[in-house]
């Protein structure tokens, strides 16, 4: 979703930087350089986005359920791995 809505970002972005400065004019409102933030907020959130993407598909989780036997209660064990390089 965030990769969605930083390409948004940046479309929005790009409009009012290049198209609503031609057609609209407001005293104190410099409409290219909030184009350029919007355009930079949307390229840092899809760069984010990206990053957390690849980052969750390397993520592995194993569990595992036993049954002790001399005392017969259930043991359950979870192991999360992050393979960080």
């Amino acid at each position: 979703m965030s990769i969605g809505f930083g390409i948004f970002l940046m479309a929005v972005g790009a409009i009012v930087a290049w198209a609503v400065p031609a057609l609209w004019q407001v005293d104190g409102a410099n409409w290219t350089l909030i184009g350029y933030i919007l355009l930079g907020a949307g390229a840092l959130v899809t760069l984010i986005g990206i990053v957390m993407a690849a980052r969750s598909g390397r993520t592995s989780q194993v569990s595992r359920t036993a049954v002790d036997p001399e005392t017969g209660t259930r043991v359950e064990r979870t192991e999360r791995r992050d393979d960080l390089i």
